[in-house]
């Protein structure tokens, strides 16, 4: 169930009396903050990444994540959350849970055991390619992307491409961080696009 409004507590699970602290919307994004950790030259020279592991450590953060991208997209009625290998697994999985939708991986190539369709793509370091089973989407079903970054935009582009050649339909695309210096925004070009943190 989604909160009523974005961060209010919860319980993890019935009879779990621990709870997130009450935070005001500055307050959240400055703790979210704290916890992405900058990772010089991985995986590649030249490369600062963006470390994601101690904020999904951290059970006030994990939460404000998946509750913030619950919240924003809660108003638009979506059968299927799709996320993208393999960061956006993470996220895509509760959020899933919270919008009352079922999950569908989509995976680099040799993943997944059935059918599968294929899309290649560019990325800020390489080329690589996404696939997603034949029958994971029926046409028509509305679909939520989710992911942990939006870089350069090419595994989120490769990811719509997949999800509308089955036919489905992307009601929404959600990221917990947006690189806004690489351009990944303008290149979807996507009113609905939505980013928790920007940097």
């Amino acid at each position: 169930m989604i909160p009523e409004e974005y961060g209010t507590p919860l319980p993890r699970h019935p009879g779990d009396v621990r709870q997130c602290r009450p935070m005001t919307s500055a307050a959240r994004d400055d703790h979210m903050r704290s916890l992405i950790r900058d990772v010089p030259d991985f995986p590649n020279p030249g490369i600062m990444f963006k470390d994601i592991t101690p904020l999904i450590r951290d059970r006030e953060g994990f939460r404000h994540v998946v509750d913030g991208i619950a919240a924003a997209q809660s108003g638009i009625g979506v059968d299927l959350v799709v996320g993208v290998e393999s960061r956006g697994f993470i996220f895509a999985a509760p959020v899933a849970i919270q919008l009352g939708a079922g999950l569908v991986p989509v995976r680099k190539p040799g993943k997944l055991p059935a059918k599968v369709i294929a899309q290649a793509y560019e990325l800020e370091y390489g080329r690589n390619v996404l696939e997603l089973h034949a029958d994971a989407i029926s046409p028509g079903q509305r679909v939520l992307v989710v992911d942990d970054v939006l870089a350069t935009g090419g595994s989120l582009e490769a990811t719509i491409a997949l999800v509308e050649a089955l036919g489905g339909i992307v009601a929404g695309v959600s990221v917990v961080l947006e690189l806004a210096f690489l351009g990944g925004r303008d290149r979807l070009a996507r009113p609905d696009l939505h980013a928790l943190l920007t940097y």
